[in-house]
């Protein structure tokens, strides 16, 4: 699995694609993409982020990590996250969104519960 990319797409909205770091939580992400897309249902939380539980545990990598908007995070090995705000905490670094403001980011999110897919990109 050469490529360190992914797609994430917005149901009814936008796709962006993030560049993921290496690590073993990627490396499993990579892994559980190659058999089919991913797709989580996310929650506002406290206006920084959007989260949602995966079906499966990826294996931790955390450290002591602030945030910035488009950051790709993993909390606690089962909570996918997508920073659109900043935070600091104990995370496992995912990766981030490849050239998406703030601004792009809270308008493709909106403020509310939303679906996102996570897919491996093919390009």
């Amino acid at each position: 699995m050469g490529s360190n990319t992914i797609k994430l797409t917005i149901k009814g909205g936008k796709t962006f694609s993030a560049t993921l770091v290496d690590n073993s939580s990627t490396r499993t992400l990579k892994e559980l993409l190659s058999e089919s897309d991913i797709t989580i249902d996310m929650e506002d939380y406290a206006q920084m982020e959007k989260v949602g539980e995966l079906d499966t545990n990826l294996p931790r990598n955390d450290s002591q990590t602030t945030t910035e908007p488009g950051d790709l995070i993993l909390y606690l090995g089962k909570h996918f996250v997508i920073y659109y705000d900043t935070n600091s905490w104990n995370f496992t670094r995912l990766g981030k969104i490849d050239n998406a403001s703030q601004a792009d980011l809270k308008a493709a999110l909106g403020k509310s519960d939303v679906t996102v897919t996570l897919s491996l990109n093919k390009e």
